[in-house]
């Protein structure tokens, strides 16, 4: 007769929630993050749009979800059987740990997020987004 497993507890595998943030500096990151994306990221790797019969990049954007940032690239699809369909593809993170407290994080080609910095201020961490080769969209 086969023998059963005994059965363990084990700790999620969930990253946990971040702290709650109040509507004033939510909508101060937002802010902040908007207008590096406007000035920064947009100017330096989407000065134009080139339409191909691949998957082009059309926009560079944000999103607030949770408690984090996620920076976005919009691809538009050039292939004949899904001609015009847009996506969204994540290439970083700021996730709030606490009262201008970040840790950064990068989408790895796998689909996980991978913390590259932590503990930095948001202007540490825009910084650290226009440095950083790794936080840059593809």
């Amino acid at each position: 007769m086969a023998r059963k497993s005994q059965k363990t507890w084990q700790r999620s595998l969930r990253p946990p929630r971040p702290p709650a943030v109040d509507d004033a500096e939510k909508q101060a990151i937002i802010h902040a993050c908007e207008a590096f994306i406007r000035d920064v990221l947009k100017p330096r790797f989407l000065p134009e749009i080139r339409p191909t019969e691949w998957n082009y990049p059309i926009d560079i954007h944000g999103d607030w979800r949770g408690g984090r940032y996620r920076f976005l690239q919009r691809y538009r699809s050039g292939m004949a059987d899904n001609l015009g369909e847009d996506f969204d593809a994540p290439f970083a993170r700021l996730d709030r740990v606490g009262p201008d407290q970040f840790d950064i994080q990068w989408m790895r080609h796998t689909g996980t997020w991978w913390r590259l910095h932590s503990g930095v201020t948001l202007a540490q961490a825009l910084k650290l987004l226009e440095t950083d080769g790794h936080l840059h969209p593809v």
